[in-house]
């Protein structure tokens, strides 16, 4: 008797996965309902549903803890802090000298910078910027991939530089990064508001 109440419980809980709209309830309600099918069979004596669900049971499992990652990661991102250290072995080492015009208002956007050591200054914003700062980022996502601004080096500098088309696609594929992107994109907006002109829209270009 108990083995039948044990299949409809099994039975019951596969409808329960497919009636879940997102990711991590679906995952869950998988491993429920693995480990009851695997029971069901041991006891029932039907082996391959025992084994199709002794094979499913840890493909669930892995796809939950990496949903559950994804998740920390875009948590840990809500610094808006970028997380260079990962993207190292995707960059290219460059060092300029002091006065050297990084890029000019106008120019094309084709990568972004991050400044290791040195100093720059944000021409249009008076702004000076030291070591660990990230520029260039919102221009390689804009539509038109225009600079908004001229940055210059202020003294000796150092950066590692990633091009438009690595940025887009780490953008796509870690949602840590993508994340705290949006954090940087949301301040430089705040900053650059002053550098706006009566009868300009607000939503403009940036370095």
């Amino acid at each position: 008797m108990w083995v039948t109440i044990l299949s409809y419980v099994a039975s019951a809980s596969v409808l329960a996965t497919f009636c879940m709209t997102t990711m991590i309830p679906l995952r869950i309600a998988g491993i429920v309902s693995n480990v009851l099918f695997c029971s069901f069979g041991a006891v029932a004596h039907i082996w391959p549903i025992m084994v199709l669900h002794l094979i499913l049971l840890p493909v669930n499992t892995i796809r939950l803890l990496q949903i559950r990652r994804l998740v920390r990661g875009v948590a840990s991102a809500q610094s808006g802090e970028l997380s260079i250290q990962s993207l190292l072995p995707f960059m290219s080492r460059h060092k300029y000298p002091a006065g050297h015009v990084l890029v000019r208002r106008g120019d094309r956007a084709d990568r972004m910078y991050y400044l290791s050591s040195g100093e720059i200054e944000i021409k249009e914003l008076g702004k000076v910027l030291g070591p660990g700062n990230v520029v260039g980022e919102i221009g390689v996502l804009a539509r038109d991939q225009k600079r908004m601004a001229t940055i210059e080096c202020r003294s000796n500098c150092e950066f590692f530089e990633l091009t438009a088309a690595k940025v887009k696609e780490i953008y796509y594929q870690d949602p840590g990064f993508a994340y705290a992107v949006l954090q940087v994109v949301i301040s430089r907006l705040m900053e650059s508001i002053p550098l706006q002109t009566p009868g300009e829209p607000v939503t403009q270009r940036a370095p």
